[in-house]
């Protein structure tokens, strides 16, 4: 097993990806103590099984560059393959604010190819690959050198198994006529704001039980505060205050540090300094937020009720679809994406794209009276009207 430690290697074993069709890409990282996650380690597979087509990659090695990476990255002919890619591009985009050209992730694959929803690794080296994985180094610290033998082999096993995977994928996408569907999906891993959280919409991502602007303006100001403090500072949100804390602040509207030290959920770090001063801040903020700033979560139309006969007879069509389309259910539909079209509205993503061409179309018909559905032993039949 070889372990690339200078930029002129990387830049050897990128020069012979770009003459392949393809390359398998996965990353180590911890992010236990950190906002942004701390790549230690990469790894890189080429098609073939000698030794030089699969390399690991020490970026905490000083004076190694990334850059041949990222030019491999640049290069679309030849096709960079994850499997749940999410979080390994979300550390090249925060490290280089670049996305793999073409991508091609193994799991929206699966899903697509009939394996079931959010289908893991592992599942896949045994049913395609036909071999078993060590999982014993699975939760190692990868910040730590040097690695052992035990790490490296690990390591190693998510991208070479992952040639053979992403190839019976890649056919039978080809076959079925899929591939685009893939493409689809994939578009949203490539966007920035994905992985770019603004502070300013931080509140959004706080679960309450209060509705009331005033109530929110606070959450509003104190996620905003918590947020920039944390990407600022390269520390998790919840190491400056979690999220029950965040509620309970915004409950009792603390005004000065004697309010603070009697917040029963606050951690005690937050009680003083720099977070202190940040919280009273942003709760006076909140405070004095004119009413026509405050946020508002939108009410639901009362006329979009639920029709409860159609939203079953909506996941019934569903169930037939994926039995014949042999796609997992929720990456066609969601249970919410049901209801909605059962109320009335049409802005749901299973009537776009890929998802209309296997469900949508059909579940307008079924909405609009033009079809009705039959069962015949143990199938179930689109009857038209």
């Amino acid at each position: 097993m070889k372990t690339l430690t200078t930029t002129e290697e990387l830049a050897q074993f990128c020069n012979m990806a770009r003459q392949e069709p393809y390359v398998t890409i996965d990353t180590e990282f911890l992010r236990e103590r950190t906002y942004y996650s701390k790549l230690c380690l990469i790894q890189l597979a080429i098609p073939g099984d000698t030794d030089d087509t699969a390399v690991l990659v020490d970026p905490l090695v000083d004076g190694l560059s990334l850059e041949p990476l990222y030019e491999l990255f640049r290069d679309t002919s030849v096709v960079k393959v994850f499997h749940a890619a999410r979080q390994d591009l979300e550390i090249f985009f925060v490290e280089a604010g670049v996305f793999p050209d073409p991508l091609f992730d193994t799991q929206v694959a699966a899903m697509v190819c009939g394996f079931g929803e959010q289908v893991g690794y592992e599942t896949l080296v045994r049913k395609i690959a036909k071999q078993g994985l060590d999982k014993s180094s699975r939760f190692t610290d990868w910040s730590r050198r040097p690695l052992t033998e035990a790490q490296k082999t690990y390591a190693l096993a998510d991208v070479t198994h992952l040639r053979k995977i992403y190839e019976f994928l890649a056919a039978k996408l080809a076959e079925t006529g899929r591939a685009h569907w893939v493409q689809e999906e994939l578009q949203m891993l490539t966007r920035p704001e994905t992985y770019v959280i603004d502070p300013e919409n931080a509140w959004k991502r706080v679960k309450t039980r209060t509705t009331s602007p005033k109530f929110l303006a606070i959450v509003r100001e104190l996620a905003k505060f918590r947020e920039a403090y944390a990407q600022s500072r390269n520390v998790p949100r919840n190491r400056v205050f979690k999220d029950d804390a965040l509620v309970e602040l915004a409950s009792t509207k603390p005004g000065n540090m004697n309010d603070l030290g009697r917040s029963r959920l606050l951690l005690r770090e937050a009680r003083k300094g720099e977070i202190a001063d940040g919280i009273l801040t942003a709760v006076k903020t909140g405070l004095e937020c004119p009413a026509s700033d405050m946020p508002r979560v939108p009410k639901k139309d009362d006329k979009q009720q639920v029709n409860p006969a159609l939203a079953d007879l909506l996941r019934v069509l569903l169930k037939a679809k994926t039995e014949s389309s042999g796609v997992a259910p929720k990456l066609i539909a969601t249970s919410a994406d049901l209801d909605a079209l059962a109320s009335g509205s049409r802005d749901v993503a299973a009537l776009h794209g890929w998802r209309h061409e296997v469900f949508g179309a059909d579940a307008l018909r079924l909405c609009e009276g033009k079809v009705a559905l039959a069962a015949k032993g143990t199938a179930v039949k689109i009857v038209s009207l």
